[in-house]
């Protein structure tokens, strides 16, 4: 048993600031135990969002020591407990109270992109044919759990607030996974260079550093994405013939 000190931000979108907490901590233990944990001893009224507490809803995300991740993915064991442990709220949302963010723009967000649409099934026998390989494609972008720490930790979002103009990585994860879909004939390229902004992306891959189930978001999604967006778009020889089609 070690006695460690927790420096947990409280407060709301009037303000705040960080108060420190000591709590024994054990092995085993995450970082999610440790907050239930200081709100059981001395913050009944700490607000701290969780759910399933495997890494599977993600629902916990927070920043720790600076870093987006999920609480209760993330091992005291792994911390230097020399220093407080510092747990603040995700940075690209706004506040509602202590740990707690308000995320529902990322709903409204995934309401407006085009949802499935198959193509006319075969007409020999009325079903669609589709490889393996091409299903497997798509199969990475389908662990997403919404956690929001792509979200977070993108620039665009977190430093320029762009939230109008961009949709993020975690959308741009959705929009590959049904683009790139083998049956899937929806039209999204104009949306994704005009409303859903993926020319603001800079392809840091910082979204791919923070996921925790580990889905290649720049390199597997968002750069097919820009390319399909430029071969469409900016490709020279593509604007010569709509310019001679008069398209």
């Amino acid at each position: 048993m070690t006695r460690a000190t927790f420096s947990i931000w409280r407060g709301d979108r009037g303000g705040g600031r960080f108060e420190d907490y000591q709590t024994d901590v054990s092995a085993g233990m995450v970082v999610l135990d440790a907050v239930h944990q200081v709100q059981a001893e001395s913050a009944g009224d700490m607000a701290v969002r969780w759910n399933c507490k495997s890494g599977k809803c993600g629902s916990c995300s927070a920043e720790v020591n600076g870093m987006p991740k999920l609480m209760c993915m993330t091992r005291i064991d792994d911390l230097d407990l020399s220093q407080p442990v510092k747990i603040e709220p995700i940075k690209a949302f706004p506040l509602l109270k202590d740990l707690v963010t308000d995320v529902s723009w990322n709903y409204a967000v995934k309401k407006r992109i085009k949802k499935f649409k198959p193509r006319t099934p075969d007409a020999s026998d009325g079903t669609w044919r589709i490889s393996q390989q091409d299903v497997d494609r798509v199969q990475e972008f389908r662990k997403c759990i919404e956690c929001f720490l792509c979200q977070d930790v993108c620039h665009v979002l977190r430093e320029h607030n762009k939230h109008d103009e961009f949709i993020g990585p975690r959308f741009f994860v959705y929009t590959a996974a049904l683009d790139m879909h083998p049956l899937d004939v929806e039209d999204r390229l104009e949306d994704l260079k005009k409303t859903d902004g993926i020319g603001y992306c800079n392809i840091t891959k910082c979204c791919t550093v923070v996921c925790p189930e580990n889905i290649t978001i720049t390199d597997n999604a968002i750069i097919p994405l820009k390319e399909r967006v430029v071969d469409r778009f900016y490709d020279p020889l593509r604007l010569l013939w709509r310019k001679m089609m008069g398209k």
